[in-house]
């Protein structure tokens, strides 16, 4: 079987507004369900491709808080 989850994600989120992807984004991390995770990875991923060098610093400061102030 041929999954290509970068494309179907895509398909899925293409025509969303503003609120629904954020909408998407809140409910997979308050879900917390293991399966949504390689979604979250490729929104990161688009993310990560459309910032520049600056807003990358800040993703990885951002990132870098989040790890340091999180226990599971």
């Amino acid at each position: 079987m041929d999954i290509n989850i970068r494309k179907t994600i895509l398909q899925n989120i293409k025509e969303n507004s503003h609120d629904e992807l954020e909408a998407t984004i809140a409910d997979a991390i308050e879900d917390g369900e293991e399966k949504m995770l390689p979604g979250l990875g490729f929104l990161f991923e688009l993310i990560w491709k459309q910032a520049d060098e600056e807003e990358r610093v800040e993703l990885v400061d951002t990132l870098q808080n989040g790890v340091a102030n999180t226990s599971i």
